[in-house]
């Protein structure tokens, strides 16, 4: 069925992302890796530019995994018997996967090289970010750690329930990040409750239940405290 508007095309958008998660295990080590290099990135002095870099890499790796799904289930839909013509669609599918992946590890090798072989214990000495790198990381910490748990647990849709609340679990990480940043206990106080007006939503909409919503935000609020405490 034809989706009628964007928040349902969205939706389906993250079925398929979801979905490729939940099936294909290369995709769960590249959830697993890009968290590596994000959490590497914060031990690094990189400029912007450098981290463009490294995450429009780990966005085209993800990008071609998820294309490479999408052949091979199209394949499948059109027949499961074997075909040599079949085979070498999902060759290729699979090579644009490989050819992605050595090219970023490529790219990641010159943009970190630099920053990790000079002496570690002198750099990691000195390491300190802006409020803003720790901000920018933690929610994308958050948004793919959310994505792995729903893959893993299975249920409901990506933007109508299932564990945990993706919403929640963004509420509260910016507004453990607010806090954190500000130090002041009005603005956390206001920031916190609209984190919670936008969980409580998700229950009041029965789109999540109130487990669903308190995980989302205990997952949003600990990622984020956790990366401001080591790396700020």
């Amino acid at each position: 069925m034809k989706p009628k508007n964007w928040l349902e095309s969205l939706n389906c958008a993250i079925e398929g992302i979801l979905y490729v998660a939940k099936t294909q295990p290369h995709m769960r080590y590249h959830f697993i890796t890009a968290i590596a290099v994000l959490l590497l990135s914060l031990f690094l002095n990189l400029s912007w530019m450098e981290f463009s870099v490294l995450c429009l890499c780990i966005t085209l790796v993800l990008f071609a995994e998820v294309i490479n799904t999408a052949v091979e289930v199209t394949i499948d839909l059109i027949s499961e018997e074997f075909h040599p013509l079949a085979r070498i669609a999902k060759d290729v599918s699979a090579g644009a996967v490989l050819l992605t992946v050595i090219g970023s590890l490529a790219i990641g090798y010159v943009v970190l090289s630099r920053h990790i072989f000079p002496p570690a214990a002198e750099t990691l000495k000195e390491v300190r970010h802006s409020k803003a790198d720790l901000t920018l990381v933690s929610l994308l910490l958050v948004i793919i750690a959310v994505v792995i748990t729903k893959a893993k647990f299975g249920k409901g849709l990506p933007l109508h329930g299932g564990m945990p609340s993706g919403h929640s679990a963004i509420a509260f990480s910016v507004w453990t990040a607010i806090t954190l940043i500000t130090m002041d206990p009005m603005i956390a106080s206001i920031t916190f409750a609209l984190a919670v007006m936008v969980s409580h939503s998700r229950m009041l909409m029965a789109i999540h239940t109130f487990w669903e919503v308190l995980a989302g935000a205990l997952l949003g609020s600990l990622i984020t405290l956790i990366i401001f405490q080591v790396f700020g």
